[in-house]
């Protein structure tokens, strides 16, 4: 057993939805993907570019769709997973009973997120360009150059992720906080959820 093979075997074995997951799996293999084990789940991809995902959360699982905002979604069934997303978009379920209920929507999404591969579509990611430093941030910045230098050099992506995170948090000394906290990652050249 190869070392994929035995990441897919142990996602199969949770506990925590558990059928549902082979059900889905099984609904999505059968759209012709490739399967493989990225960020601990299962993902789903099309000549090696990724199509989908499957997601369980506590309170339901999903199929993600990484270019789900292309989705004509005629069904209206699919969903943001939050509210900076831009390009994911999921089908959620909280029962195997949806999942069976629902394989014809899941099966056209697939049929549809694979040929927006095919045709080379991508999602035009605006929001990165309408990034609103904190006030907070410029102040640290000011006082500390070390950090602002660090920032610059972050991806696009990572910077993003720091801007959003600090800029969630309402209140002037918590956004201040959370900058201080996330100092070190930053000058390491971590992301906001890096390690």
């Amino acid at each position: 057993m190869t070392g994929q093979d035995s990441g897919i075997e142990a996602l199969l074995g949770k506990q925590e939805w558990h059928e549902e997951r082979k059900k889905l799996r099984s609904l999505v293999l059968d759209s012709g993907l490739e399967e493989a084990v990225k960020w601990g789940k299962l993902c789903f991809s099309h000549e090696g570019n990724n199509v989908a995902i499957i997601q369980c959360m506590k309170n339901y699982c999903a199929v993600g769709f990484f270019k789900g905002a292309l989705l004509e979604d005629a069904c209206k069934a699919l969903v943001s997973p939050g509210r900076h997303s831009q390009a994911m978009r999921q089908l959620r379920y909280a029962s195997l009973e949806e999942i069976v209920k629902g394989k014809d929507v899941l099966a056209n999404c697939l049929a549809e997120a694979v040929q927006l591969e095919k045709d080379g579509r991508e999602v035009a990611f605006t929001a990165k360009d309408n990034l609103s430093y904190p006030q907070e941030l410029q102040q640290a910045f000011k006082k500390d150059s070390e950090l602002e230098g660090a920032f610059a050099r972050l991806t696009p992506g990572r910077q993003r992720g720091y801007i959003l995170h600090f800029s969630d948090a309402k209140q002037s000394a918590t956004r201040a906080a959370r900058i201080e906290k996330s100092r070190q990652k930053i000058l390491e050249g971590k992301g906001v959820n890096g390690r």
